[in-house]
């Protein structure tokens, strides 16, 4: 049986339920993703129809690309999700849900946009773009 899980943005006006297993986490070290984090994305990408977002009306959304929208927490600032246009599939930030989530590292992507001040340092698969 599926476990569920259940996550929050920092101050908790937003929370998040999945009623599927989580994916294997995606590093992304795209541009944009490093702008809005500082650093690099860390997200979970799970079936659209399987999320409860609540907190709707703290939820905000941006488009950086003419392809897909971030959300966030309006009021504490969280990342919540990526999610490209007309996908079933949304891409929830691995840091809202509580530990233990069963969440493990899958892969890094956009690395050939990875800022200079860190390294990769484990042996996960890397993709110089998308994968």
């Amino acid at each position: 049986m599926t476990q569920a899980h259940e996550g929050r943005c920092l101050c908790g006006a937003v929370t998040v339920r999945v009623d599927a297993d989580l994916s294997p986490v995606t590093f992304c070290h795209c541009s944009q993703c490093r702008r809005q984090t500082g650093l690099y994305y860390a997200a979970t990408s799970v079936p659209l129809d399987k999320v409860t977002l609540t907190g709707e009306g703290a939820i905000g959304r941006f488009r950086a690309s003419k392809d897909a929208e971030r959300g966030f927490c309006k009021l504490c600032g969280s990342a919540l999700y990526w999610q490209r246009n007309g996908e079933a599939v949304i891409s929830l930030m691995a840091g809202l849900f509580d530990a233990p989530s069963g969440l493990a590292g899958g892969k890094h992507i956009f690395v050939a946009d990875k800022a200079a001040f860190y390294d990769i340092d484990d042996a996960l698969p890397r993709h110089g773009a998308g994968g």
